[in-house]
């Protein structure tokens, strides 16, 4: 990601490129799929946070990567934050997972969450169908309430 990515006045984040670490070079390649590329609407807390975090990045142009992390320092800070909170070390791709799982209970739709995610079709989504159960009982009270008031 770069400073350019960023449209701090709309919120948004725009998703259009992919980046490896393949034989010691840097790799900046498109998106794995057309749907890849999108535009994110992002809280105003995260806004604040990544303007914060350019804000202090000296000399950063437009154009250069934001975050110049590998990936074995994301895997010590997994390792050194899960430990510090007692909890189960999770993967790096897992907080994807944990974003899903947030948004399916704040009670968004498989299709929204697609779309925010880029999966190229909904059942990419429905993988996720067993974090919904809570959504089918949800769903039937409100109809049940529904019936009960005659529509």
């Amino acid at each position: 990601m770069t400073p350019a990515d960023f449209d701090f006045e709309k919120n948004k984040v725009s998703i259009t490129k992919s980046y490896q670490h393949l034989n010691g070079k840097d790799l900046i390649t498109d998106p794995k799929t057309p749907k890849s590329n999108r535009v994110i609407k992002m809280p105003d807390f995260l806004v604040d946070e990544i303007r914060d975090y350019i804000g202090q990045l000296y000399g950063i142009g437009e154009n250069d990567r934001i975050f110049e992390i590998t990936k074995s320092y994301l895997h010590h800070e997994m390792d050194r934050g899960s430990k510090a909170a007692g909890v189960k070390r999770i993967r790096i791709h897992d907080i994807r997972h944990s974003h899903v799982s947030l948004l399916i209970e704040m009670g968004f739709t498989a299709l929204a969450i697609a779309d925010r995610l880029g999966h190229e079709s909904i059942e990419v989504t429905y993988r996720y169908a067993h974090l919904f159960p809570t959504k089918q009982t949800e769903m039937a009270n409100k109809l049940d309430l529904l019936g009960r008031e005659g529509f």
